[in-house]
């Protein structure tokens, strides 16, 4: 059992975040499949069955490859990046990036990647609801609802089923982010080693079959074509810039460093894919033209020639770019347990 003891300090910087980020869910990804899984994962499990060339995908290191445990361990020891071009692009020095985690980039090709965007929406969808527990509650709430093997002793958040050890915040806060892909565990600090930075802690919240029809769309491969060609972070950077966002949101919905999503902004930018602009002390990132077709697969259309005796008739800006929420209602009452 984890237990997470709070102070004061930390009681009032609980906050929620959309992700723990695409590896740390590909880790999670990688456990549930050498699993049994329920309904909500059947069609999952399946398709990502037809496109593995091997299974067990084998995590370099053999029988000393590590468990969930010691790759989230290593995932964070590499540096808390979010890919393997994250970590490239970092270039700073440190701990190498151990194998078994790099390999982890495979399973986010395979088994997460081509579902990201309705992952990522649904997430959206969990922490607004989640939100609004807090709003409706308070923090105590919040913590009483999360799982009901997640079990809240003030100043104590107990963490069943998992590793036998006390983890003391120290007036560092706890970030709360939900996952998809952490449906056999209650939940998993993936974060606490950095002695500046909040403790982040993954909570599940796989879906229900109903939630889940949506959620396993047969995939092309253009999300695929696209992190091959920008990296699969940027990739990730991009589909989240659909609506526009600061560096810091920006990082919220990657689950990565504030500096991180300001090193691929910055490349985005330079590819013009994105432009950047200052609103008095923040900056807010947007696609371009050029982005927006991009993320769509396609190529931009050359204008036409102006037909005789008038001008060409040109689209406004943006006319063709429409955006739909397709995020669901969470029912948290029917999901959750709170603790007695």
């Amino acid at each position: 059992m984890q237990r997470i003891h709070f102070t004061l300090a930390d009681f009032a910087r609980v906050r929620l975040r959309t992700t723990a980020g695409p590896l740390v869910e590909s880790a999670f990804a990688y456990g549930l499949l050498g699993r049994g899984v329920g309904a909500p994962f059947a069609r999952w499990r399946s398709q990502v069955g037809e496109r593995l060339t091997q299974w067990p995908l084998p995590l370099t290191g053999g029988s000393a490859a590590p468990g969930l445990d010691g790759l989230i361990d290593l995932i964070e020891r590499s540096g808390r990046c979010v890919s393997t071009d994250a970590c490239a692009a970092r270039n700073a020095p440190g701990p190498p990036f151990h194998p078994a985690a790099g390999d982890l980039s495979r399973v986010w090709r395979v088994a997460v990647a081509p579902y990201w965007e309705h992952v990522r929406a649904y997430l959206e969808a969990e922490c607004e609801a989640r939100g609004r527990v807090l709003m409706a509650g308070g923090v105590e709430l919040l913590l009483t609802t999360l799982h009901s093997k997640i079990t809240w002793h003030a100043p104590v958040l107990e963490i069943h089923d998992g590793p036998d050890e006390d983890i003391r915040l120290d007036g560092r806060g706890l970030v709360l982010t939900p996952s998809v892909f952490l449906a056999h565990r209650p939940g998993r600090v993936t974060r606490r080693l950095d002695e500046n930075g909040p403790v982040v802690l993954a909570f599940a919240a796989p879906p229900d079959t109903h939630q889940a029809a949506g959620l396993w769309d047969e995939p092309d491969d253009s999300g695929q074509s696209l992190g091959a060609l920008v990296g699969q972070t940027r990739a990730a950077a991009l589909h989240a810039l659909r609506s526009s966002c600061t560096t810091s949101q920006l990082a919220d919905r990657l689950g990565i460093s504030a500096a991180g999503a300001s090193q691929h902004t910055a490349v985005l930018r330079r590819a013009g894919l994105i432009t950047t602009r200052r609103i008095r002390n923040t900056v807010l990132h947007t696609l371009t033209p050029l982005g927006v077709a991009l993320l769509k697969g396609i190529s931009p259309r050359p204008a036409k020639p102006a037909a005789a005796g008038g001008p060409a008739r040109r689209r406004p800006a943006g006319a063709a770019v429409r955006h739909r929420d397709p995020r669901p209602v969470t029912d948290l009452a029917a999901r959750t347990t709170p603790a007695a």
